[in-house]
């Protein structure tokens, strides 16, 4: 994919210092990642959707459904502690929010800002507000494998890979499609610290990204 800047956080937590080192080298309960050229984790449909869903916590969480013009295949997203299992499961609908948003053309989307906040919720606006300006929006399928997930009394790391080769920007217009250069990799990796809100919800409040950082 073609993607507009995002912005940067200028440094992360020591945690996910530690955590740079171990996204790409697999192991651990759900770290590990493994290739898959089938695609799933996305309802079909023509619009984006998003219905509200609790879980134990008690938090009426947006359910993101993503068209079937775009799939998102969530790899290896499991972990035998609760804890942790919990910063997957809004880390994973974070994303989907924004893939969501980018479809749907609204960088003001209410599931994004439910998942997001502070400077990672500027990131994802300004990213999503570029294919806006360009009309554009995104085909194809996403990877999104390896996520190594910690817990410290400030909060919670994730860390996680994403490929994009299989994924396209597309012209509404004209609908062009433009895929990642061959002389680019296709895969980023995702640095995420996250707080968790009042009402349970672990909301994503810094975000980087840094193409090459993963294996494929």
């Amino acid at each position: 994919m073609n993607r507009p800047t995002r912005l940067v956080t200028a440094a992360l937590t020591a945690s996910a210092a530690l955590l740079l080192t171990a996204c790409g080298s697999g192991g651990g309960d759900g770290g590990g990642g493994g290739s898959s050229d089938k695609i799933e984790g996305a309802d079909g449909g023509q619009k984006p959707k998003a219905s509200a869903s609790a879980r134990p916590d008690g938090a009426k969480r947006p359910e993101v459904k993503l068209p079937g013009s775009f799939k998102a295949d969530f790899v290896g997203w499991h972990n035998s502690d609760p804890k942790k299992q919990a910063i997957l499961d809004d880390g994973r609908e974070r994303l989907k929010a924004e893939y969501a948003a980018v479809i749907a053309a609204d960088p003001q989307a209410k599931p994004v800002s439910f998942y997001t906040s502070q400077q990672a919720l500027k990131s994802s606006r300004t990213y999503i507000k570029g294919y806006v300006d360009n009309n554009h929006t995104l085909v194809g399928a996403a990877r999104v494998f390896n996520p190594q997930v910690s817990l410290s009394d400030a909060g919670g790391v994730l860390f996680y890979c994403v490929d994009e080769s299989k994924g396209y920007t597309e012209d509404r217009e004209t609908k062009k499609r433009t895929g990642t250069p061959d002389d680019v990799n296709p895969v980023l990796q995702y640095r995420t610290t996250l707080k968790k809100t009042p009402e349970g919800v672990w909301s994503t409040v810094s975000l980087e990204t840094e193409r090459g950082g993963c294996d494929k």
